[in-house]
């Protein structure tokens, strides 16, 4: 049996496209980590994002358990809300994504991808992170 190392992505990278005035949904799940960590991160160009900011709209909800989710959402998007998000937890190397920010037309080649989770991807997010920690949970009572 393999020892499995704390890891941490981002659900749809690594490059989401979002319309401006829409709402940028950021998903990190971190798995394979003994506890949860005691905290996640989220920075924007190697800044931290402060929830509180002059620019209001952002907000974070981390859901932890032997899977820990945390997600990111940024409202009314911006062009200057592109570039790269990075989420941190404190057990787990970073997870970073480039975000773009589309005013109008799309081309084609950029239109893989969407920063928006709808409520079936959350859903299937959520289903994930339960079927994971059913699956510790059996483990460690086959073991005990």
């Amino acid at each position: 049996m393999g020892i499995s190392v704390p890891s941490a992505r981002i659900l749809g990278g690594p490059d989401l496209h979002v319309d401006m005035g829409s709402t940028i949904n950021l998903t990190c799940l971190i798995q394979f980590s003994p506890e949860p960590p005691a905290y996640v991160f989220w920075y924007h160009e190697d800044e931290v994002i402060s929830y509180d900011s002059a620019r209001g709209g952002v907000s974070v909800v981390t859901e932890k358990g032997a899977a820990t989710t945390s997600y990111l959402l940024v409202q009314d998007a911006a062009p200057a809300d592109s570039g790269r998000y990075s989420c941190a937890p404190s057990n787990a190397d970073l997870a970073s994504v480039r975000v773009h920010v589309l005013n109008g037309e799309r081309p084609a080649a950029m239109q893989t991808g969407s920063a928006g989770l709808s409520d079936s991807s959350r859903a299937i997010a959520l289903l994930l992170a339960a079927s994971l920690l059913h699956a510790r949970l059996r483990s460690a009572l086959l073991a005990s």
